[in-house]
């Protein structure tokens, strides 16, 4: 990640999602056009895949290329060419866990896992045998390169969505759902 020197660790985020940021003072509402590269797939040693195949690796980047897309074109116009008031975006995936057969789902009802789940949905954290996705952020001004806003962050369903838990990648969708919303809200 180019921004990586630039990180540091967020003081400012007690919910967990966002580790490691960077940004500058910008005023997002003079930025009306977006360009949003094709997201990378991260292959340090120090990824988060654990045992992910790549196929999953590359069904989940391309669910962030069009769920990012979708939900950024409705506060931008996506752009492929650098202009005045348009921003750059890089996302790269860095990692994912997948749900837990049958646990991820059964552990929303049984009385182990349930009164957990409830507390962990109350303190916005994950909840047992759930997924997540990680990735990182970085927003550029197009015209001139400078980079206004880095961040690492992990995304996971509400601990108590039971829909997230069916199916091993459906977690981490929820996830990048849950992600690009966030973003674009940073954005007005």
């Amino acid at each position: 990640m180019a921004s990586s020197s630039k990180l540091t660790p967020n003081q400012n985020d007690d919910s967990g999602h966002i580790p490691y940021s960077y940004s500058t003072p910008v005023e997002w509402r003079k930025y009306s056009a977006i360009i949003i590269d094709p997201v990378a797939i991260y292959s340090g040693p120090d990824n988060q895949f654990g045992d992910l195949s790549k196929a999953d690796k590359q069904e989940l980047a391309r669910y962030m290329d069009t769920t990012f897309n979708k939900v950024l074109s409705q506060r931008f116009q996506v752009s492929s060419n650098p202009g005045p008031n348009t921003l750059k975006l890089k996302l790269t995936l860095t990692g994912a866990g997948t749900n837990t057969a049958v646990a991820s789902t059964v552990t929303r009802f049984d009385l182990a896992g349930m009164p957990y789940n409830v507390v962990q949905s109350v303190r916005g954290k994950e909840g047992i045998f759930m997924g997540s996705v990680s990735y990182s952020v970085e927003i550029y001004d197009a015209s001139n390169n400078q980079l206004l806003k880095a961040f690492v962050t992990k995304q996971y369903p509400n601990a108590m969505n039971i829909a997230a838990t069916f199916g091993s990648l459906n977690a981490a969708k929820t996830g990048i759902e849950k992600g690009a919303d966030a973003l674009v809200a940073s954005l007005k």
